[in-house]
């Protein structure tokens, strides 16, 4: 199954997503803050990998990032 690429903000986000079935439109406010949120975990991670050396440490570090983007958007959206 292939599927295109679609906005994390764009009302067609389910066409991607094979665990959510369906999803409330969002309102433009929480689109913006979505993005936000979205761009400053990628600021974290970049950042994490500039001045963090490669390692367990670092892996976690950007891990747990992403799970927290995760949560937060995942909040919001609900």
């Amino acid at each position: 199954m292939s599927f295109g690429r679609v906005q994390s903000e764009s009302d067609e986000r389910v066409t991607n997503n094979v665990m959510r079935h369906e999803y409330r439109v969002l309102t433009e406010p929480e689109k913006i803050a979505m993005k936000v949120l979205k761009d400053k975990g990628l600021d974290l991670l970049e950042e994490i990998d500039s001045i963090v050396p490669t390692g367990r440490e670092c892996s976690l570090a950007k891990t747990k990032v992403e799970e927290a983007i995760m949560w937060a958007v995942k909040g919001l959206t609900a």
